[in-house]
């Protein structure tokens, strides 16, 4: 009660910063009659003066009226549009690294250019991260008009660009791209061998579009770079056989937490059924033989029974592929991983692709909170404020809209049935078309809108469908939706990016009508368009404005506010209502299993619909049921994968510092004495006697690791030698054979040799530490049995395993060093050489998704080094053998190593 009056006297803290930023606007607006005057060369040239004053000692604060007022100016010039006092209010809160939540039809765009601007006159690049590659086009395109008029270059990063386009997109004033392309430019990036082969530069500030979408709703699953491993595509199939054998009774499953089990006679049943497929190696299906088939049993069972075709994927052109549970669309190339998606494949009867392994991966938490300043910009971030102050320390700022929201928003109506609620949408659209009032329909998967689709085509009402199958008519469908009666089934409006406006969008269909006819004959059709979007927006208003329609609440509020938000944009009329019922995935899931019945105590005859204010409140508690839990989910990925993070920073870092120095050989003579210095510790261990030591085991170790063949036995049983000694004269030793090799090899050539095997070998124990921490982390959870944190558990363990891997390097950089040749030879094409192409992926609900062929640098395998000498050996010329490696077989004939025979 004292918050709620503390608030009617001083106002929210929303309401106390939205009042400090108008301040700043009065000084914005008072600039602009100047600014105005300016002609256009004067007004690019502010740019220059701006730039200048950052270099003088100026901070970005002490620009901001004028450089606002600057692209306000700009965007009136350029693109006929005017940034409205609250859109100003939008670019500060962006600058000041917040997020900005502008209901739909706001500008959010438009809003973006002023911190944008600002922030990229300090020349170290902007970068704004949209949710598709259509978006990051079309922005770049569209606000790009407004940077290059102002003297910025602007880039764009989209699929399959090349690493030379990509690199001059990252190196431009400001660069459009989607969360994924930048996340795995990254990844790929610390997957090269050269400084120079990297596209991307140090991370500076990003504005992320949709930013609920992008850090909240893609983080619970991480974006993963994966590579080829052994092939058991033949075993999906003859697993997958199986699966329809198995009754309900076999196997457990929770619709909550999205996963099913088997059940003790299932498991029995299971084994039968494996026995008599010839796949089981011995008596019980648990044995360690057959953990290759119980991971195939399991991903079968699960491609079976949670996943649905047309909702969670479509199988097109012999492929399956995934859609995106927040947008609806296509994800065309990312597949699950953890071999789901070939147990999807063998499912369907598709081509079965081969198993990945993951060789990079990185969580979008980790990757946006690298970046110094962070912002970000949707319709609906206020339910999640806590997260993303939680996470990434954003706070949330709501923008009040430029003119008031006229939209009418019933209370949902729930029925008992789906067939009850289908029936009583396409009376309501039917009503609406009566009137001529555009409907626009949302569904949360394919399969429900293509079964509204059938309801519509019985009742003969026209309609069109937007959902991953027709993703390419997205835009047109989209800006077509507001026209007089049209009615538009959408599954998932999230970040869309394209207005509905009412009437229908005059640009779009001017783009569409004129192609192909003469400039004069284009002009008239164009004014003729504009004439009759005018003049159907007015009969569209009298209708009631847009009718927006959702067929079941989603799991998320925000996902129905963004549906809601696509109606009364900029203060037009409106209208949105949900209908329910109690077959939907939510209420039976998370609701209340005794509704049902009490309904029908209650007298709930077939065809009515209960509409309640508490019903709303109730819905709205399921709701926050499930997005409490997905964000435990996600801070739970954090927390395990922060873990991870701390060693791909060190990995990463040393890559680049590796990269970037010529001379590595004082790294590589640290990791030799260690070697040593360790080996002796083993075998020799402190204050022990004479004939404790184990001599004849560092014999066998030093010939193994330095191939060097030393009498330590016999230094052994000198009298009073001490383990000291032992390792000076190791350290001689080795320090001489290395020796030895450089001055052979020339110390170019060595120092080539040091560093390129060192960031191979690096790559292949990470990519192996990787598989490893897999491993490790669908394990974890069971020591929670044993009364132990996993997560306390994860840590101890990955650092163990960490260091494990760091001696590895060592090791194996040092032994293959000691053993590498030098042949004469033509030079390699490419040092670096890559094999085949890795995949790319971003997971999904728990799973991970593997992605198109991306073109990054896949970690090799440790191996001896061939290096080009500059003269050829010619055997029949003596003239020319003094080239050959003292090592090598003497070009004479004779069998003998050069170095015994001719290089004696």
């Amino acid at each position: 009660m004292l918050g709620a009056l503390a608030k009617k006297l001083f106002g929210s803290a929303n309401d106390r910063a939205v009042k400090a930023y108008s301040k700043t606007v009065q000084a914005i607006n008072a600039l602009e009659p100047e600014i105005s005057k300016l002609s256009d060369a004067a007004l690019q040239a502010k740019t220059v003066e701006f730039k200048q004053k950052l270099a003088n000692g100026a901070d970005l604060d002490d620009l901001l009226p004028e450089a606002f007022a600057v692209v306000r100016e700009a965007a009136k010039r350029v693109l006929g549009q005017r940034h409205y006092d609250v859109q100003l209010i939008g670019g500060m809160v962006l600058h000041d690294g917040r997020i900005a939540e502008m209901k739909t039809g706001e500008g959010k765009t438009l809003v973006a250019t002023l911190a944008v601007y600002l922030n990229a006159l300090t020349g170290k690049g902007v970068h704004v991260v949209t949710v598709n590659d259509y978006l990051a086009r079309r922005d770049a395109e569209w606000m790009g008009r407004v940077y290059r008029f102002l003297g910025l270059t602007v880039g764009v990063i989209v699929h399959g660009l090349t690493d030379e386009e990509r690199r001059e997109a990252y190196a431009c004033d400001v660069t459009y791209g989607t969360n994924n392309e930048y996340g795995f430019d990254y990844l790929r990036d610390n997957m090269k061998f050269q400084r120079e082969q990297m596209v991307q530069r140090p991370f500076n500030f990003a504005i992320v579009d949709e930013v609920d979408s992008i850090l909240i709703d893609e983080a619970r699953t991480p974006l993963i770079i994966s590579g080829p491993s052994e092939d058991t595509s033949s075993l999906y199939t003859q697993v997958n056989a199986l699966i329809p054998k198995l009754t309900p009774e076999d196997y457990e499953k929770d619709e909550k937490q999205r996963a099913v089990s088997f059940t003790e006679s299932g498991t029995e049943h299971m084994e039968q059924l494996l026995r008599e497929a010839g796949l089981l190696k011995s008596e019980s299906l648990y044995d360690i033989e057959n953990i290759t088939v119980v991971h195939h049993a399991n991903q079968a069972l699960r491609a079976h029974v949670l996943f649905t075709r047309d909702v969670d994927y479509i199988v097109k052109d012999d492929k399956v592929i995934i859609i995106d549970e927040f947008t609806g669309r296509m994800m065309e190339g990312r597949r699950y991983s953890d071999g789901l998606h070939q147990a999807l494949e063998a499912k369907e009867g598709v081509t079965v692709q081969t198993e990945n392994q993951t060789l990079a991966s990185i969580t979008f938490q980790n990757y946006f909170r690298m970046y110094p300043k962070l912002a970000g910009m949707t319709g609906t971030a206020s339910t999640e404020a806590a997260e993303f102050a939680d996470i990434y320390k954003l706070d949330v700022i709501e923008i009040p809209t430029n003119v008031p929201v006229a939209r009418i928003d019933a209370d949902d109506e729930v029925y008992r049935t789906a067939n009850e609620k289908y029936q009583a949408i396409v009376k309501l659209i039917e009503e609406c078309r009566a009137k001529g009032q555009p409907v626009l329909v949302g569904t949360v998967s394919i399969e429900k809108s293509e079964l509204l689709s059938d309801f519509l085509k019985q009742k003969k009402i026209p309609h069109n469908v937007l959902n991953a199958r027709h993703h390419d008519q997205e835009a047109f469908i989209v800006a077509q939706a507001g026209r007089l009666g049209a009615v538009t089934i959408a599954t998932n409006m999230a970040g869309r990016g394209t207005d509905i406006q009412l009437g229908g969008n005059a640009e779009m269909r001017i783009l569409q009508e004129t192609q192909g006819l003469d400039e004069a004959a284009a002009a008239k059709r164009a004014e003729e368009i504009r004439a009759e979007v005018a003049a159907e927006k007015e009969k569209v208003l009298a209708a009631g404005g847009l009718y927006v329609i959702g067929t079941e609440r989603h799991e998320s509020r925000r996902i129905d506010n963004q549906l809601r938000g696509r109606s009364g944009r900029q203060g037009d009329p409106g209208a949105s209502k949900f209908f329910l019922s109690l077959e939907d995935d939510l209420l039976r899931i998370f609701g209340s299993e005794r509704m049902d019945s009490m309904l029908q105590r209650l007298g709930l005859q077939e065809g009515e619909a209960i509409t309640h204010p508490w019903i709303n409140k109730a819905l709205e508690k399921a709701q926050q049921k499930v997005e409490a839990r997905n964000y435990e989910i996600r801070k739970n990925l954090l927390k395990f994968d922060d873990v991870m993070n701390d060693q791909r920073k060190v990995v990463y870092e040393q890559r680049i510092e590796l990269m970037q120095s010529q001379d590595v050989s004082e790294t590589i003579t640290d990791m030799r004495r260690e070697i040593v210095d360790e080996m002796v510790s083993r075998h020799i261990p402190e204050k022990a006697y004479a004939e404790q030591w184990d001599a004849e085991g560092l014999q066998q170790e030093v010939a193994r690791v330095f191939a060097l063949n030393l009498p330590i036995v016999d230094w052994a049983r000198e009298e009073g030698i001490a383990d000291q000694a032992i390792r000076e004269r190791l350290h001689d030793a080795v320090d001489r054979k290395m020796a030895e090799k450089a001055a052979n090899f020339g110390p170019e050539v060595m120092r080539m040799v040091e560093r390129s095997l060192l960031l191979q070998v690096l790559d292949q124990t990470w990519k192996e530490h990787l598989h490893n921490l897999d491993y490790l982390r669908q394990a974890i959870g069971l020591r929670a049995y044993a009364q132990k944190d996993p997560l306390n558990e994860y840590k101890r363990e990955a650092f163990a395993l960490f260091e494990q891997m760091l001696a590895r390097v060592r090791e194996q950089v040092t032994a293959i060093l000691a053993r590498v040749e030098v042949r004469a030879e033509e030079p390699p094409q490419d040092l670096f050489a890559r094999p085949s192409q890795p995949m790319e992926m971003h997971e999904s609900r728990g799973e991970d998704i593997d992605g198109d062929d991306g073109d990054a640098a896949r970690a090799l395998p440790a191996r001896p080094v061939t290096v080009a000498r500059g003269n050829q050996v010619d055997p029949d010329d003596p003239a020319t053998w003094k080239s050959t490696p003292r090592n090598a077989p003497c070009p004479c004939g004779s069998g003998k190593k050069y170095k015994y025979c001719h290089g004696k």
